[in-house]
């Protein structure tokens, strides 16, 4: 059987090794560690392997705390260390600009980094009855597999939320809609915790009684949800409480639908807005554009600097959301916000916008490459001066980082990571791009 030294990490948080010249992506290899493994996918260029003896383990290796770790998908680095978690993220930052974009940034920051567990304020669980596993189950979905993991605890969700999994399952097995009820969205806010049943069959008046009892008794807020995202409506309680989360540093609270796009981890958001806004260093008389701005996360604290915004975003009901925020928070005067499709932006759809003294840029996994493309393309028009882009793929963010080096003029100041998400794979990062 073969081994080989960890040389280091993928962006699935395999170990990675060699043999004959082949990479060899090995599942649960760290860093350092010297394994026997056997390959169990071959291809031409790679092999994907499974650890059968670690024979030298890393100083970073550490015992899981959760018992599903290994079966459950929702985490694949809880067998690493926190801090070297970090490090290695930081690392696959590094390795995708200078790989994927020839670059190598001016300065290092210092890693975004907090709490390693219970920072989860958003989930989407999967339910389902499985009688061969004793009946309802509700969790995560088993690592590469469409099952739904056997979860009895969760130490990434807020233990209030994990302590829920398994009375959920008792009600969710006394619903009449059990086998139609497949999804359960979770939406932890300031003031109030809600759970959007998707449900594929109307509920009866049994039902409503239990969802009514479950709530009062646990404190949560049930919302239903019978058709798409848009369709989710508030059940049970009907009070005041909404689901919000703050910006201290800026005296701003942002009110979100349960559905919405929000951060996860609310404790790093606010980190990550405050390295944010340090680093666009936002001013009164400046115009500045939010691209992807969603709800408002950055632009209203942009706002309250001084500066105008212009908000873009691609979803109109986001859109209305955050013009609901900036008039909650009395910054309309200094805020306007519009639906486009950034993923086509163009030169002429850019220019229309009107200059911008600086820009900041927060996509989805697919990057912004049209946008980046179309920046300063127009005669006369040499684009922002600054660029602040916050990314949830380095290997996107390398793309187009590349684009606005190597053809736009751009300096790449900075990067950095921000661990939205503890435990996992998942790499967010920072980075700040300078003219002149």
């Amino acid at each position: 059987m073969p081994t080989g030294i960890i040389e280091s990490l993928d962006h699935e948080a395999r170990g990675i090794t060699r043999l004959e010249g082949k990479t060899i992506f090995v599942e649960g290899g760290l860093p350092g560690e010297y394994v026997e493994y056997s390959c169990y996918r071959k291809k031409p260029t790679f092999e994907i392997a499974r650890i059968e003896r670690i024979i030298e383990a890393s100083a970073s290796r550490i015992e899981p705390k959760c018992p599903h770790f290994g079966v459950c998908g929702g985490c694949s680095m809880q067998h690493f260390e926190p801090s070297a978690q970090v490090a290695a993220k930081q690392r696959l930052l590094e390795s995708n600009l200078w790989h994927l974009g020839r670059l190598v940034a001016g300065q290092i920051y210092a890693p975004i980094q907090g709490m390693a567990w219970g920072y989860r304020f958003r989930a989407r669980l999967s339910a389902r009855m499985v009688q061969k596993k004793g009946g309802m189950l509700i969790g995560f979905h088993e690592r590469k597999s469409s099952y739904v993991a056997d979860m009895q605890q969760c130490p990434n969700l807020p233990r209030h939320v994990s302590d829920l999994l398994l009375p959920l399952r008792r009600l969710i097995s006394d619903l009449s809609i059990n086998a139609a009820m497949p999804q359960i969205e979770v939406a932890v806010g300031e003031t109030m915790t809600a759970l959007v049943l998707r449900i594929l069959e109307p509920i009866n008046a049994a039902d409503e009684g239990l969802l009514r009892d479950f709530a009062d008794r646990h404190g949560i807020v049930f919302y239903l949800q019978p058709k798409g995202p848009s369709s989710a409506f508030r059940f049970y309680p009907l009070d005041e409480r909404r689901l919000s989360y703050l910006l201290p540093d800026y005296g701003i609270e942002h009110g979100f639908s349960p559905t919405e796009f929000t951060q996860v981890n609310h404790a790093i958001n606010r980190v990550l807005v405050r390295r944010a806004m340090t680093l666009l260093d936002a001013r009164a008389g400046e115009r500045i554009a939010d691209m992807f701005c969603g709800l408002g996360n950055f632009s209203l604290p942009i706002a309250r600097s001084g500066a105008r915004v212009a908000g873009i975003e691609g979803s109109p009901e986001l859109v209305r959301r955050a013009g609901e925020n900036a008039a909650a928070n009395g910054l309309t005067d200094r805020v306007e916000y519009g639906v486009a499709n950034l993923f086509e932006a163009t030169p002429e759809s850019l220019a229309a916008l009107g200059h911008f003294d600086k820009m900041l840029i927060d996509p989805p996994r697919e990057g912004a490459v049209e946008l980046v493309k179309s920046i300063g393309e127009r005669e006369g028009e040499g684009g922002p001066r600054r660029i602040v882009y916050v990314s949830c793929n380095p290997a996107t963010l390398a793309r187009d980082a590349a684009i606005l080096v190597h053809q736009k003029g751009y300096g790449l100041s900075g990067a950095g990571v921000v661990n939205m998400f503890p435990n996992t794979s998942h790499v967010e990062s920072i980075a700040l791009f300078d003219k002149g």
